[in-house]
């Protein structure tokens, strides 16, 4: 038991680190060499960079916000969540630091990572930050700033990542356009590598809890039912229903499953009926047993708890 928990956090922070470096990549080796910014800590800190003609170097601000930031953390979201961040947050700065000096992987002219339409820059940048963050939040972490917010406003209320996310970096990005050296077109590739963050990160944090609704139609339905509450100890629900052609009343079974159960679902289903007919539709945001906890933002007093 001890040997696989070790094991476990091991991983675990080695999938952090892994993560971290990935975070840095996309800054380090794409936005900045470009002189682009974007939403975040990070782009709070790419602006202040900037405005100081790099006097005050990216790395060195965002830990010492960040320093800041930690406290919350660890108040809102347990001294576990806080040591992660604090991990994250130094691999993230000595890697941002080590990728800085390594031009080879630089996204610039003359270098293997060179790439001529610009519009790609930001897209390429927003995919590896999604992955890196994706991956560090997944494993219990933070990379500080408002990654910090949006997490906790994920934690307390039904609002998406994505959508938190989107927010706050909007309001950053918008920042750039202060600086005199700075264009319409600089913010406008800030927020392509927004709108592409915002594409995968839920994707990235999410993984295999995606689910599926499922409407069944068949006369079987019975076995299906059984197969679903007895096998996959899921809960599935019957509904009354009347074809209108034929004007036959039938039961429909509306289901509720997770991404990596739907093909041996359908597969059952086939199996069982051939001529069943089967509407599914993804959706977000399951919330109940066997799926995400609801959150509301409303804590329960203790005594109301017990009762």
């Amino acid at each position: 038991m001890i040997s696989k928990k070790v094991l476990k956090l091991i991983w675990e922070y080695l999938a952090l680190t892994v993560a971290c470096f990935i975070f840095a990549i996309s800054w380090e080796c794409f936005m900045i060499p470009n002189g682009m910014s974007a939403g975040g800590l990070m782009g709070l800190c790419t602006v202040i960079q900037y405005a100081t003609a790099g006097v005050i170097q990216a790395q060195y601000s965002y830990i010492v916000i960040n320093v800041v930031l930690i406290l919350i953390a660890v108040l809102a979201m347990g001294i576990g969540f806080g040591f992660k961040t604090l991990y994250c947050i130094a691999v993230s700065s000595l890697a941002m630091q080590l990728v800085s000096g390594m031009t080879f992987l630089h996204c610039i002219p003359g270098e293997f990572f060179y790439v001529r339409e610009t519009l790609l820059i930001p897209v390429i940048a927003g995919v590896l930050e999604a992955v890196g963050i994706g991956l560090v939040i997944r494993y219990g972490g933070s990379t500080g700033g408002t990654d910090i917010v949006a997490l906790m406003i994920n934690k307390f209320w039904p609002v998406s990542l994505s959508a938190a996310f989107f927010v706050l970096d909007f309001v950053v990005v918008s920042l750039l356009l202060l600086l005199p050296d700075k264009v319409f077109a600089d913010a406008c590739y800030g927020l392509v590598e927004i709108v592409t963050f915002m594409m995968i990160i839920d994707i990235v944090v999410s993984g295999n809890r995606s689910s599926y609704q499922l409407l069944v139609f068949s006369d079987k339905y019975n076995e299906i039912a059984d197969h679903i509450v007895n096998k996959m100890e899921r809960g599935v629900t019957v509904l009354k229903a009347q074809g209108w052609y034929t004007k036959r009343d039938r039961n429909v079974l509306v289901i509720l499953i997770s991404q990596k159960e739907f093909p041996g679902l359908s597969k059952i289903i086939k199996e069982v009926d051939p001529k069943a007919f089967m509407s599914v539709s993804p959706t977000h945001n399951v919330y109940g047993e066997g799926f995400e906890e609801i959150r509301t933002g409303i804590k329960k007093h203790k005594k109301d708890a017990a009762d």
